[in-house]
Order: C-alpha cells, then sequence, then structure tokens
C-alpha cells in the first residue's frame, strides 16, 4: 500500500511528478511481477503441479468467460456499446498475480485449499492474457478472421517451441551446474536464475506471450532440480526490488484527482465487482464440488481487477475502442481494488468460515451423508502418508472409525481399509459435528498446514472437551502451539526425522566397529 501511494505521489498525473516518465519504470516493473513468477515455478515442480487438478484451472477458466459476461451485461446496461462493453469486461475478469501470490506467500497459505485455488484460476488467468489482448484488436477492427487465426496458430507453435528450448536449455545448465563446487562458486547460481527467468520472460514477450507465464514454466523446470532452494534463496532480494518498482509503477498510472473528484463512481464500480467476482467464483467452485469456506475464501482472494488491466487498456486505446475515460476508470478501480486486497486475502479464510457458518452448505458426496449407525472411536483427520500410517494398528482392533478428508482419493482408501470415510473441510465446526466427533474417545489430526491444523484442534477442543487429541506438527518451532491449544499430545515431524536419522546413523557406527573387531 505505500508503494502504491509513493507512486501516485510521485509521479504520474495529478501527482507532484517529481518522476517525469513511468514507462521504464512499468518496464522494470513487469519483469518483477515475471521473476515472482519465476520463484514460485521453482516451489512448483511439474509433479508439484499435476497436485493442483484440473478444479482450479477448470474453475480460472470459466471464472474469465463468466466474469467477461456479467461485467459486459453490466457496462451495457450504463450505455456502452457491444464492443466497448466487452472490452471493459475482458480488462476487468482478470486478477492480480503479483498482489494475491504475494500476500498468500508471505501468510504461509499457498498450500490452502484456497491458496492452490488462487494459484490455479491466476495462472489460466495469465494464459488467457494473449487471446483477451487478440480480442481488444479485433474489437478495435484491426485484422480479420483469418489473420487472427494465423496468429493464434503462431503463437501455439511459437510457445510449444520456447517450452521445448527452455526444457533443454534448463537440462544441460543443471547438468553444468552439477560438475562444479556451488561453495566455491556461488555467483553461478545467481547467474543462472538471473538469465533463465529473465530470459524466459524476454522470450516469452518477443513471441507475443504473457512474460510472467514463461517465467513460471521456465522456475517449473527448474523446481525438480537439486538447486531449486539455493536459487530461491539468491534471487529473493532482487525480486523485492522489481516488486517494489511493480507497485510504484502502478500508482504512477492512476490519477489521484480523478479519484476523488469521481469517488461515488469509482467505489460505486469497485463494490460491484468485487461482489460479483465473489460470487462467480464463489459459484463456480461449489459448482466442482468445493466447501462453502473454500470457495469463498478462493473468491475474495480473486475479487480484486489485475495489473494485465493496464496491458489490455493500452491496446485497447491504441485500437480505439477503448476511450480515455473508460481507462481511467479501469485504472482507478485496479488501484483501489489493490487497497481492498490488502484486508480481503488476509481475512478471506475467516469470512469464510463465517459465511459458511450462515449458509450451513456442505459438499459431501452422496456416500458419506448416511450417518453412522454406531458412533465412532476414533477420527482421523487427513489422511495423507501420516494419516494412512496412524491408522495402521487400527485396522485389525475392531475399533469404529471415521476419516474426514477433502481429498476423495484419501476417502477412498479409508473405505478400502475398513474405515468410515466423511469428504468435508475439518476447518469448519459443522462438519466436525457432523462426522460425530464428540463422540470419539480419540483424535488423531494429521494436517500438515499449522494454521488449518490449530483451526481443527481449537473447533475439537471446544466441541469435545474429554477427547483425546494427537496432533502431527510438521516443525518443530509449532509444539507448543499445539500443547497451549489443546493437544494432549504432539508427533513432530522434524523430530521424528532426526530420531530415524540418528538410529540409521547408530546402526552403521556398531556395524562398523563389528567389522574392525
Amino acid at each position: 500500500m505505500g508503494y502504491l501511494l509513493a507512486g501516485m505521489l510521485l509521479g504520474g498525473p495529478g501527482s507532484i511528478q517529481l518522476v517525469g516518465s513511468e514507462q521504464p519504470i512499468e518496464a522494470i516493473a513487469e519483469l518483477g511481477v515475471a521473476l515472482l513468477l519465476f520463484s514460485l515455478g521453482l516451489e512448483f515442480s511439474i509433479e508439484r503441479l499435476k497436485k493442483l487438478g484440473a478444479k482450479p484451472l477448470l474453475g480460472g477458466a470459466a471464472q474469465v468467460v463468466l466474469t467477461i459476461l456479467l461485467a459486459f451485461a453490466g457496462a451495457s446496461l450504463i450505455g456502452l456499446s457491444v464492443k466497448p462493453a466487452l472490452a471493459f469486461g475482458a480488462m476487468v475478469s482478470l486478477s492480480s498475480t503479483a498482489v494475491v501470490l504475494r500476500i498468500l506467500m508471505e501468510r504461509g497459505e499457498m498450500e490452502m485449499p484456497h491458496g492452490r485455488n488462487s494459484l490455479g484460476v491466476l495462472l489460466t488467468q495469465d494464459m488467457a492474457v494473449v487471446p483477451l489482448a487478440l480480442m481488444m484488436t479485433v474489437l478495435g477492427g484491426e485484422g480479420s478472421v483469418g489473420e487472427i487465426a494465423s496468429n493464434v496458430g503462431r503463437l501455439l507453435v511459437m510457445a510449444s517451441g520456447l517450452v521445448i528450448g527452455l526444457y533443454l536449455l534448463t537440462k544441460v545448465a543443471v547438468l553444468a551446474l552439477g560438475t562444479l563446487t556451488l561453495h566455491r562458486n556461488r555467483e553461478l547460481t545467481v547467474l543462472f536464475a538471473v538469465v533463465t527467468g529473465l530470459g524466459a520472460a524476454w522470450a516469452s514477450h518477443s513471441i507475443g506471450i504473457s512474460p510472467a507465464l514463461g517465467a513460471f514454466v521456465a522456475g517449473m523446470l527448474l523446481g525438480s532440480s537439486a538447486f531449486a532452494t539455493q536459487i530461491r534463496a539468491d534471487i529473493s532480494p532482487l525480486q523485492v526490488v522489481l516488486l517494489t518498482l511493480f507497485f510504484g509503477a502502478a500508482g504512477m498510472v492512476a490519477d489521484p484527482i480523478w479519484i476523488l473528484t469521481n469517488w461515488y463512481i469509482v467505489g460505486s464500480v469497485v463494490i460491484a465487482l468485487t461482489i460479483g467476482k465473489l460470487l462467480v467464483i464463489w459459484a463456480t467452485f461449489l459448482a466442482f464440488g468445493q466447501s462453502t469456506r473454500v470457495a469463498v475464501a478462493t473468491g475474495l482472494c480473486l475479487a480484486q481487477i489485475g495489473e494485465f488491466a493496464f496491458v489490455l487498456g493500452s491496446i485497447g486505446r491504441s485500437s480505439g475502442v477503448v476511450t480515455e475515460a473508460t481507462y481511467a476508470l479501469v485504472v482507478s478501480i485496479a488501484i483501489v481494488s489493490f487497497f481492498l486486497s490488502a484486508f480481503l486475502v488476509p481475512a478471506a479464510p475467516r469470512i469464510g468460515n463465517w459465511i459458511a457458518g450462515l449458509v450451513q452448505s456442505q459438499q459431501l458426496a452422496p456416500e458419506s451423508e448416511a450417518e453412522l449407525q454406531e458412533p465412532p472411536d476414533v477420527a482421523i483427520i487427513g489422511f495423507g502418508p501420516a494419516g494412512q500410517i496412524a491408522a495402521r494398528p487400527l485396522i485389525d482392533k475392531g475399533l469404529r472409525v471415521v476419516v474426514i478428508e477433502l481429498n476423495r482419493n484419501g476417502i477412498r482408501k479409508a473405505k478400502q481399509l475398513g474405515f468410515h470415510g466423511e469428504i468435508g473441510d475439518a476447518t469448519q465446526s459443522e462438519v466436525l459435528e457432523h462426522a460425530r466427533l464428540h463422540e470419539c474417545k480419540a483424535v488423531v489430526i494429521t494436517v500438515p498446514h499449522h494454521k488449518s491444523a490449530i483451526t481443527i484442534l481449537e473447533h475439537v477442543r471446544k466441541n469435545a472437551p474429554n477427547t483425546h487429541v494427537i496432533v502431527r506438527s510438521r516443525y518443530e518451532i509449532h509444539t507448543g502451539s499445539f500443547v497451549t491449544a489443546g493437544a494432549h499430545a504432539v508427533a513432530g515431524d522434524e523430530e521424528q526425522v532426526g530420531e530415524s536419522l540418528a538410529n540409521h546413523l547408530v546402526g552403521w557406527l556398531d556395524s562398523t566397529d563389528s567389522s574392525e573387531a
């Protein structure tokens, strides 16, 4: 927020004009967004991206189309003709990759369901920038249908070539780095990261593709290499500088005097678009079978207008389909929505919980809606590898076990072991009540995300104060907070790993001493 305000005051229309030209800064700012996506790609290898599933990507496509249609209808009602109304819908359909991912990463919520949904939708929106830019050109009357189809085909061919080229280049570079001693050549990882990330962004821009998308692909290809962690650490300072320039440049585009003069118009449109995008994304992810809490939280994260509205607006102005007044309005609502996002994104899980409690709408599978005939003895929340290992001793004990999990594959595995499965979000107390958790003798919480696990633990202690609770802690630093929240026992991943390593080391030392004797 401070960077946005600084940009509005120092440069651009309606400012003190301390910065004479914002165009060079805008170019560097685009690199900042690209580098953000590059660093994110390092954390999301191809295998990890597959785990996002099709729902977030399909949800992103549905959100873009529905938002364009609704914004088109709204713009038509206030008097815009067909082409300018469609252009307005295209500009406001995208969300802010830089704002949303920055906040989610800082809060450690990328692994939460709404974080994964947001990532999938934002990636889909980045891919939609190219066809939307072509649409803006067509609306301006430039190019025939045949020429547009030819351009699309050319982009697809060049994009495929870029991906193949990046794949081969990263493989060769990783092999080269593997032959060197990095602690003596630390600058190589920095140079490698800068050349790969910014080079991919430049190559993507050169062939007409979103630079951020090209940088993400490059980072994703490097994400499965042994150097991903070191590269991510090395580029962090450069990422901060470029992102600072991005938000400053975004502020320079806005005219604070115009916003204040037309505050009632800007405020009304911001409220309408925020609520509209929230409802679209909420309905979309509900249709894909996700819980109300997750759908609402995802909608709140993505309810702003994105930075690519500036790019599409510039194309629209050049082609004549976007007037100066419309462009000023879109820029103004984008800036105001950036400010709102600083409050909405952090509050998204809490608001999602609140709305879910009001509507009491749970997206449970039909097979999980039948109540257990007898109350469960043990509840296992989260049925990934840790939950499945914890469940092994219960298989032959004759105990009634209920498993609560959002992933259908986890529920399928639980049923194969003879357990009862409930598909639901355990951070919502209604899901726990439906599973009759208050009648359990013991509850095992294996959810890896700390904030989600704490929320679940608080619900369990409130609804089942006499139940024995065992919690998994991914990091040792969180053990104390789980104990304070009411856990009877905490099993730490780091502690288990350390004990396993120590046991292996002791065994190896014993075998070495025996052989020497």
